[in-house]
């Protein structure tokens, strides 16, 4: 079991898949397909650095963590993909539970703090990032509301069709959220739930994707964005300066974004070598260089003013494997008992 502690082209036939290199050539050092769940800016440059420096030509198909779980499993029988990159180790710890994922120890695991891998090797951490709110002080100001500092400031009536985010089962970003309030009610799913159902009305919308509210918010229709806070950084730092970034004062619990083998996948060694390259300092420092602040989990990689400050927020301690065991029954039940109900 891993705990994490609290702490201070070749014409490929997939639906929305992108090549770091020419249709027609695979570099002549081998290929394999990753399943990329970051910021679409990031994994095309993750696969043009790798392909660049492996000679291994990586494609790459961008989804969000919860639809990357369903897709994986639905292509079990004939995986689609070699390796999945990024999204919470929760997330992997569901796919491993439908038995989607193959161990593999890279070398290179040696300099990531235990905090952040699996003990057993299916899954490695290659980031951190912190869940929080992102608020459009514009629009705060013009529904005479303060900007939230809470998760129970979130259930005033004043943000009334005014709060994003993201749905639990197709978004690894809301499963955080979702995952907060359950370690806020020492374990308890049902009162998780019961907050949720309690917000559930100030909900404008449940988008598909984690970072869709941080750009709702940005453009004004919302107040309230719950996103990873990084997401919210990047958008203001790309133009949306009206927007602020909040870390909720009861706490809130944490991304270790992991990397994976998929199990039987078509290109397991090249698939290593890429798992091997995701944990070096270069593969890690290209979230800054594009503008995503995850905080690196290899400690000689760059960690800039922009990523979280764990010393200055408050963490909550919680079970990887315990969340990524849960997450299906709970995001079935958020599924039934909150996102359909009326608006009050």
């Amino acid at each position: 079991m891993a705990t994490a502690a609290a702490f201070g082209g070749a014409a490929l036939i997939l639906s929305g898949c992108s090549s770091s290199s020419p249709a027609d050539s695979d570099g002549g050092g081998g290929s394999l397909t990753v399943l990329c769940t970051v910021q679409e800016d990031q994994c095309q440059q993750v696969m043009d650095t790798f392909t660049a420096e492996e000679g291994i030509t990586a494609r790459y198909v961008r989804m969000s963590a919860g639809e990357a779980v369903a897709r994986m499993n639905a292509s079990k029988a004939n995986p689609e993909f070699d390796v999945v990159y990024g999204g919470g180790a929760d997330n992997h710890v569901a796919s491993a539970e439908f038995g989607l994922l193959e161990p593999y120890v890279s070398p290179n695991a040696d300099v990531i703090p235990e905090e952040f891998k699996d003990p057993d090797g299916l899954w490695t951490g290659i980031y951190w990032g912190m869940f929080g709110f992102c608020a459009n002080t514009d629009v705060l100001e013009s529904i005479g509301a303060d900007v939230p500092q809470s998760w129970d400031d979130l259930l005033d009536p004043v943000f009334a069709g005014n709060i994003a985010m993201a749905h639990p089962a197709t978004s690894g970003t809301a499963y955080q959220a979702m995952w907060s309030q359950v370690e806020l009610n020492d374990g308890d799913q049902d009162a998780a739930l019961e907050y949720f159902g309690d917000l559930h009305s100030n909900i404008l919308q449940y988008t598909k994707s984690g970072s869709g509210p941080g750009q709702m918010a940005g453009r004004g229709e919302i107040a309230v964005g719950l996103i990873f806070a990084h997401d919210c950084i990047k958008f203001i730092n790309e133009g949306f300066t009206n927007l602020e970034t909040i870390y909720p004062e009861e706490g809130a619990t944490f991304e270790v974004g992991a990397v994976s083998l998929i199990k039987d996948a078509a290109h397991p060694d090249e698939a290593k070598t890429f798992i091997d390259w995701a944990l070096t300092p270069v593969a890690q420092e290209i979230g800054v260089a594009t503008g995503n602040y995850q905080a690196p989990t290899n400690p000689d990689a760059e960690v800039t003013d922009d990523m979280v400050d764990r010393d200055e927020v408050a963490v909550l301690d919680y079970d990887i494997t315990e969340a990524g065991a849960a997450r299906d029954e709970l995001t079935k039940r958020f599924d039934a008992e909150v996102a359909p109900q009326p608006k009050e």
